[in-house]
């Protein structure tokens, strides 16, 4: 039950409660999906919105974290490049 309040508290995705609780993703939507139920129809309830709203928007996540591991990736290397072509500095002084 404290996996089901923590996910609708905190809007948390499994990974994210999976993490917290220090139990695999697996465990927590095992939990949630089949055993909370049992125990707690409207707290199972509860949850599972907030699954089926993380999972509707999990493709969209994955690519705004794919664009920036590029975006980083990018700079990093624009940021080599200027080293390696940036003029020596005992060049500098003797001009």
């Amino acid at each position: 039950m404290e996996i089901a309040v923590y996910i609708i508290e905190h809007n948390a995705t499994v990974r994210q409660t999976a993490k917290k609780f220090g139990v695999s993703k697996s465990t927590v939507h095992k939990d949630l999906v089949d055993r909370l139920p049992m125990v707690n129809p409207g707290l199972a309830s509860e949850a599972r919105k907030i699954l089926d709203i993380n999972k509707s928007e999990r493709h969209i996540r994955g690519g705004l974290a794919t664009r920036e591991k590029y975006l980083r990736e990018h700079k990093r290397n624009s940021e080599q490049e200027k080293e390696a072509t940036a003029c020596p500095t005992w060049y500098r002084k003797v001009i």
